[in-house]
């Protein structure tokens, strides 16, 4: 498989796109969010979560059951050879697998400290681990660590379906039709789609100065903004971030190949 299309999704003939802000292990918002867009789904639709479906909120495990089963009921709704729900990975799915490799860290009560400042700590227990066994394993050393991680891969292996979401992670996802492009929060303008790196979850600010199309594609739309503004749109972009996981609703928005938001759901 090309390496291009392992790191970004694709979605192909899209009759409608529904593009799902960050949800921020808000399983309560999510569920009933599935639910109103269940009623509207059509044949033809396909499904973008915009990253960030952990972390910060009270039912991590939960949120992601939801993601699973809805991406189960879409495929079944038109079954097609190609993936008609694309998962990104946000700063908080980064930061988790960055955790589970916390043994290669030179500085991993450091790195620990920052992540549970990003809201980490949620996702650490919702499959069983804590920020006291974090800092624990942490003065252990290398082997600490190791098999303090391994524990946590372990229980997430155990929920069905969790580990084969968190390997089909996309950085970005496209439109076969070209002109719509997908990112969780950022995107450097001056760089081209393949040298993005991290730019996609940290670079939020370069969003904002995106004041003219970004080599073919007609808009590009976020599902995380650090502002939390709502639906914002400009020409060339869409921002999706009504605050789920800090206090604020979850949105959701169908669009038509070229961009058009045609209906805004918000729970």
């Amino acid at each position: 498989m090309d390496r291009n299309q392992q790191k970004f999704g694709h979605l192909q003939a899209a009759q409608r796109i529904w593009a799902i802000a960050s949800v921020h292990g808000d399983a309560l918002r999510l569920g009933k969010l599935h639910d109103r867009i269940w009623g509207r789904l059509a044949a033809g639709d396909q499904v973008v979560y915009l990253g960030n479906l952990l972390g910060r909120g009270p039912a991590v495990s939960e949120t992601l059951d939801h993601a699973i089963a809805f991406r189960r009921a879409v495929m079944s709704v038109a079954p097609a050879e190609q993936d008609q729900v694309i998962f990104l990975r946000g700063a908080q799915e980064e930061m988790w697998q960055k955790l589970l490799q916390l043994q290669f860290a030179t500085d991993p009560r450091g790195v620990l400290t920052w992540m549970f400042d990003q809201g980490v700590g949620a996702t650490l227990e919702a499959y069983g681990g804590s920020q006291d066994d974090a800092f624990a394993a942490a003065k252990k050393g290398a082997i600490g660590l190791t098999r303090w991680t391994q524990a946590l891969r372990a229980v997430m292996s155990g929920r069905p379906g969790h580990m084969a979401l968190m390997s089909a992670l996309k950085r970005a996802c496209t439109t076969d039709n070209g002109p719509l492009l997908f990112v969780n929060s950022g995107l450097d303008p001056s760089r081209p789609l393949d040298s993005q790196r991290d730019s996609f979850w940290w670079a939020s600010s370069g969003f904002a100065r995106i004041a003219e199309p970004y080599g073919n594609y007609k808009r590009i739309l976020r599902g995380f903004d650090p502002a939390h503004p709502g639906l914002a749109e400009t020409r060339y972009t869409v921002t999706l971030d009504g605050g789920c996981g800090f206090g604020g609703p979850l949105l959701a928005a169908c669009l038509s190949p070229d961009g058009e938001i045609l209906h805004r759901i918000e729970v």
